[in-house]
């Protein structure tokens, strides 16, 4: 008898895990956008530090991460069994925030282009080694960043596994957010060593010299490229939030590109997610910064 109840514990334990396997996949691949946005912005937030730090600063942002989802998986699991409906707006307020910092990056881009004093020029120069050095600031900021594409990734997982029982749920989300952050932050730390590994390659011979060469050219174009994808990334998931958070909006959107074709039915959502997005970005924008320099002043 206890022979026979042992193979059947087993029996179920494999059950379990051959659900929370599948389901775990059906997960990741509904993520799997979100992931590449996480990647772009996170591979971008932690770029501008001193060589030798990089890949401390990214164990310090990937170790934030990890905390991230200890706070994010028992919330969205309480929050899904006692306040479901608190789930969205909470999504919302995040997407709102990527928005904004999406137009916190442009806005001087295209308002602060006129010609500049030498002085002027000067004390830009400064601020910006400033920033270069200033770890801290860039990792709280990532980690920020992380926090709500984190939300995110587990409220889509969460509506994947909803039906299925609470264990379950539980251990699908868990195997996701430590998917997410060992790749997300594994490649991130293979894409800012780029240049270093560029270096190495080309003081060899031969083809591995090609090789180096190559990855010297491509790393500083490819953080570019990053950085742009990632500020991209902010309007297009943090407008894409918003616009479901606003059904008479998104179901505008779906009835204006339906008729579009295969291709500009997935493309047309994606445009005004963004425009959605750097719109709801000014108009944060423009809430905030007078109180921001209001407490500024205070403060000084």
């Amino acid at each position: 008898m206890a022979g026979a109840s042992l193979f059947a514990l087993l029996d179920d334990i494999a059950s379990i895990l051959d659900d929370v396997a599948l389901m775990t996949k059906k997960a990741a691949s509904k993520t799997a956008g979100v992931l590449g946005d996480d990647l772009a912005l996170n591979a971008q937030q932690v770029s501008g530090v001193v060589a030798s730090r990089e890949l401390p600063v990214v164990w310090s942002v990937a170790k934030g991460s990890f905390i991230n989802k200890l706070i994010l998986v028992p919330a969205a699991l309480a929050l899904n069994r006692f306040a479901p409906w608190a789930v969205i707006p909470l999504l919302m307020i995040g997407g709102a925030y990527l928005c904004y910092e999406g137009v916190e990056k442009l806005v001087p881009h295209f308002f602060h282009r006129s010609k500049k004093t030498a002085e002027e020029a000067e004390k830009e120069l400064i601020e910006f080694k400033a920033e270069e050095v200033d770890e801290k600031g860039k990792i709280k900021g990532a980690i920020r960043t992380d926090f709500v594409l984190s939300a995110e990734i587990i409220v889509i997982s969460l509506g994947v596994v909803a039906s299925m029982p609470f264990a379950i749920q539980a251990m699908v989300l868990s195997a996701i957010g430590m998917i997410m952050t060992v790749g997300v932050y594994g490649l991130v730390a293979c894409i800012v060593k780029l240049d270093d590994l560029g270096l190495f390659l080309s003081q060899k011979e031969g083809t591995l010299q090609g090789i180096g060469r190559g990855l010297l050219w491509a790393a500083p174009l490819l953080m570019k490229t990053l950085s742009i994808v990632g500020t991209v990334a902010m309007f297009l998931v943090g407008g894409q939030i918003l616009v479901h958070g606003i059904p008479v909006v998104h179901h505008w959107i779906e009835r204006i590109s339906h008729d579009m074709g295969a291709v500009l039915e997935k493309i047309v959502p994606m445009l005004f997610d963004g425009v959605f997005g750097v719109l709801a970005g000014a108009v944060v924008l423009a809430v905030l910064h007078p109180i921001k320099k209001l407490v500024e002043k205070k403060t000084a």
